[in-house]
């Protein structure tokens, strides 16, 4: 059994006494020195002697550590004197024992023992008051290192991360360890989608949680966040040469409207030279041109490339767009971009079709900052051929929600149609759409499907946002 001491003077150390006694820590001896004056627990539940001397004495403090091997010392005394006399005592008497010091006038913040952890109670009390203030992270002192490694966030309405699953959030050199809703814990796996007012545990560098603190509380100029910070644009030349010129100039269009991102050009199967040297030619402090002679590993280059330049929005053609680079791009959660006939620097709306409820939730925040990034026209269209729009009316009120907190117009079209015919027709959009992992390009059954994830890749009129969800 390890012999704790303890010199207890005041109302602190009562109340560390009677904290120690309910929580029952058994396998300790606590022997409290004080004044006879010094309140004890009533009924004493863990072995707990008390011994009323003088703890400046240094005779009596010698005599009582002939008497006791102690393994730790606890100094709570009332004044600065008495602490400075009974640390210098103990010191004395054992120059390696642990000890806890209780420092209420910032008068030890100077001392430099490791083997003496200094409590300043007036800086402890501080911060902790300074935590309430709005915009100032919350991180963990007394556990970890205590370095800001542990950190607590509320997310507020607008941010970046609401509304998002957690696997779709680009977690690197940090992690979103638990969410706290409604006063009840929760252990979010990828699927568990974070909403506002959520408070979230994340773990990390400190220098990296600071930098997560800034991206969930500002929302200027933030896109493509969470998903990752800059842009990377996929060509295959055995499919996109043609057209290879446009879409770089379509991806360098939104590089330019964004604030301090870059746009990272990765060219595969290389072919004509005169095209090649035109995309050299294009290359600034912002745009980033590399050809890929590998033509055996690109999925491995891909996956490299997409950790090392931190993309969230990758551009890519639907030509280009097979089952593996799907699967590579969605095990990334990443933003995709799908070329369409259209460039970008022609739209003027972008279009969501009504969906199931997670999923709009799961689209909502991007879908504004996409269309208020290059302000479009944001299209919310319940297109029913039944008229059934009653049923959606929940998801209606959550995009009128988000339009008052990000000051962002939304327009609620409500229409007796086919939602694919009509989709069709129309000219100048940019379609949001969900991105999972059952989606996959047409095939001979989905022609059948009534389903509108199984008709994303059936035109390529108009060019396609599609973010990643993860389905529960």
């Amino acid at each position: 059994m390890k012999k704790i001491l303890i010199l207890a003077d005041g109302k602190v150390a009562e109340r560390f006494i009677e904290r120690i006694n309910q929580k029952r820590i058994g396998d300790n001896h606590y022997i409290v020195v004080g004044s006879g004056e010094l309140k004890l627990p009533q009924k004493v539940l863990v072995t707990l002697e008390s011994v009323t001397m003088d703890p400046t004495s240094y005779s009596k403090m010698h005599n009582l550590f002939r008497s006791h091997d102690f393994t730790m010392v606890f100094i709570l005394l009332n004044t600065l004197e008495e602490t400075g006399e009974s640390l210098k005592n103990i010191r004395r008497i054992d120059e390696k024992i642990y000890v806890v010091l209780l420092d209420r006038w910032n008068g030890f913040c100077k001392l430099a023992q490791s083997s003496t952890h200094v409590i300043d109670s007036l800086d402890m009390l501080a911060n902790r008051i300074y935590d309430f203030l709005p915009g100032v992270p919350v991180v963990a002192k007394s556990i970890g290192l205590g370095e800001g490694e542990i950190m607590e966030v509320l997310i507020p309405f607008g941010s970046t991360f609401a509304y998002r699953h957690v696997g779709s959030i680009a977690q690197v050199k940090w992690k979103i360890a638990a969410i706290y809703r409604n006063r009840k814990l929760i252990l979010p796996t990828n699927a568990t989608m974070i909403r506002p007012q959520d408070t979230i545990l994340i773990v990390g560098k400190p220098q990296v949680l600071d930098n997560i603190f800034k991206r969930i509380h500002n929302r200027e100029g933030m896109f493509p966040e969470p998903f990752g910070r800059n842009l990377y644009l996929y060509l295959d030349m055995q499919n996109d040469e043609e057209r290879a010129i446009d879409y770089l100039k379509e991806a360098s269009y939104l590089c330019e409207r964004l604030e301090e991102r870059k746009l990272y050009v990765r060219i595969f199967n290389p072919g004509d030279f005169e095209i090649l040297n035109k995309l050299r030619r294009m290359q600034n402090a912002f745009i980033d041109v590399e050809i890929i002679y590998d033509e055996y590993e690109r999925r491995e280059i891909l996956n490299e490339s997409i950790h090392e330049t931190d993309a969230g929005l990758l551009f890519i053609s639907q030509s280009s767009l097979n089952e593996e680079i799907f699967e590579e791009l969605y095990d990334h959660n990443k933003l995709v971009y799908l070329f369409g006939e259209e460039p970008l620097y022609k739209i003027e709306r972008s279009v969501i079709l009504m969906m199931g409820e997670e999923e709009m939730e799961a689209l909502s925040s991007t879908s504004f900052y996409i269309s208020e990034t290059l302000e479009l026209e944001l299209c919310l269209c319940n297109f029913d051929p039944d008229g059934d729009f009653k049923s959606k009316k929940r998801i209606v009120e959550h995009y009128e929600t988000l339009s008052h907190i990000f000051h962002y117009p939304v327009k609620i079209e409500e229409r007796r149609v086919n939602p694919l015919r009509t989709l069709r027709e129309m000219k100048h959009i940019l379609q949001i759409s969900p991105m999972s992992r059952k989606m996959k390009k047409r095939s001979l059954f989905s022609i059948f499907s009534m389903k509108i994830e199984d008709h994303l890749f059936d035109h390529d009129n108009h060019p396609k946002l599609f973010i990643p969800i993860e389905s529960s």
